[in-house]
């Protein structure tokens, strides 16, 4: 949970709903087949319950983790580009809360 403090008063703001917002912006993304699981122990992941995005901050600030796929034959770095600013603006926009960096891990490339 995130706590931001505005002059009108604290702001809490779930884990859950970054990870709903940052889904959501991901997968209209051109080029990209969906969330991955991360890494080799995708399988293990599951079981665990980990997830394919990740939120950490520091004050006000936050670090955005994503596992994706993309679509075979497409230019992985200008959806990648397309990703960070996509999800850095609609992240600042509905939170207020600053995104200093957005790391995209490419974990799976999928055919049509």
């Amino acid at each position: 949970m995130i706590i931001h403090e505005t002059p009108l008063g604290l702001i809490q703001i779930s884990d859950d709903y970054f990870k709903a917002l940052v889904s959501h912006v991901v997968s209209d993304c051109y080029g990209v087949r969906g969330l991955a699981l991360k890494g080799v122990g995708k399988y293990l992941a599951r079981l665990t319950g980990g997830d394919a995005v990740r939120i950490r901050h520091a004050g006000n600030k936050l670090i955005i983790d994503l596992h994706i796929a993309v679509t075979y034959g497409m230019n992985i770095s200008a959806i990648v580009k397309s990703i960070v600013n996509k999800v850095t603006f609609t992240v600042e926009q509905a939170t207020g809360l600053e995104v200093v960096k957005v790391n995209v891990f490419v974990d799976e490339v999928k055919a049509e």
